[in-house]
C-alpha cells in the first residue's frame, strides 16, 4: 500500500481509541483517512463521537454524524467488543445479552445503516472477530458465540452486498498484546515464565502486536484487496495451526 492509500477516505472505527482499534485508527490516519472513533469514553486519537454500542439509536447516530460532518463514508471497522468470563452453567442471561449486543448486534446495526452510504462509494466493512469464533477457551461461551456469529454475519453481508460493490471481511486475532492482555501477564506471579509459555504455543515464537492486526485490516480495506470478500482471516502467529501436547 502507498503512504496515502486512504487519502480522502472517511472511516469509522468503533473502539478506535485503544488496543487494536487505536492501531487501526493510527494506520488509517497515517495513510490519509479521516477517522471517526465511536466509543463510550472520549479519545483524541481521531474525531470522537460518544457511542453506546448497546443502544440502537446511538449506533445510528454514529453513522449519521459521520456522514453529516464529512460528507460520506468509505470504511466501517467494527472493532469494539466485550468479554466477560463465566462457565456456561453459571452464565447469566444479562451477560449473554451484553456480549450479543456489543459484539454482534452493534456491528449488524452499524453495517445496515452504513450500507446505503457505502454503496455510493463502493465502500468496505471489516469486522474484528476472534480465534474464539473458531474455538474456545474455558469460560468464554458468550464471547465465542458472539464472535462466531460475527464471522457468519461477515459472509452474509458480503453475499448480500457484493452486487453493490461493497466488500465485507473479518479478521480473527489470537493473543494480541493489548493493555488488558499485558496487564494479565504482569499479574502472574512468574511474569517472565508465563510470557515464555505463551510465546511457546505460537509457531511464530511470539504473541501479536496491535500493529500486526492493523496491517491486515488496512490491507483488507484497501484497493489491493479489491477481489477479497466474505473471508475470515486468522491472525494468530500459527497458534490454531499447532496441535497441543501435554506440558
Amino acid at each position: 500500500m502507498s503512504a496515502k492509500s486512504f487519502l480522502n477516505k472517511v472511516a469509522i472505527v468503533t473502539g478506535g481509541g485503544s488496543g487494536i482499534g487505536l492501531a487501526i485508527t493510527q494506520q488509517l490516519k497515517q495513510q490519509g483517512a479521516t477517522v471517526v472513533i465511536g466509543q463510550r469514553t472520549p479519545s483524541d486519537a481521531g474525531h470522537f463521537v460518544q457511542t453506546d454500542l448497546t443502544n440502537t439509536e446511538s449506533c445510528i447516530a454514529l453513522v449519521d454524524n459521520t456522514v453529516d460532518q464529512f460528507g460520506g463514508l468509505d470504511i466501517l471497522i467494527n472493532n469494539a467488543g466485550v468479554m466477560q468470563e463465566s462457565a456456561v452453567d453459571e452464565l447469566s442471561l444479562q451477560t449473554w445479552n451484553l456480549h450479543l449486543a456489543v459484539n454482534l448486534t452493534a456491528p449488524f446495526i452499524l453495517s445496515r445503516h452504513a450500507i446505503p452510504h457505502l454503496r455510493t462509494r463502493q465502500g468496505v466493512i471489516v469486522n474484528i472477530g476472534s480465534i474464539e469464533g473458531l474455538g474456545s477457551n474455558p469460560g468464554h461461551a458468550a464471547y465465542c458465540a458472539s464472535k462466531g456469529g460475527l464471522h457468519a454475519l461477515t459472509r452474509a453481508v458480503a453475499v448480500d452486498c457484493g452486487n453493490d460493490g461493497i466488500r465485507c471481511n473479518a479478521v480473527a486475532p489470537g493473543w494480541i498484546d493489548t493493555e488488558l492482555n499485558t496487564a494479565f501477564v504482569e499479574s502472574m506471579r512468574d511474569t517472565e515464565g508465563f510470557k515464555s509459555a505463551i510465546d511457546l504455543i505460537h509457531p511464530a515464537g511470539r504473541t501479536g502486536k496491535p500493529e500486526d492486526v492493523a496491517n491486515l485490516v488496512c490491507w483488507l480495506a484497501s484497493e489491493q484487496a479489491s477481489f477479497v470478500t466474505g473471508q475470515v482471516y486468522t491472525i494468530d502467529g500459527g497458534r490454531t495451526a499447532k496441535l497441543s501436547l501435554p506440558s
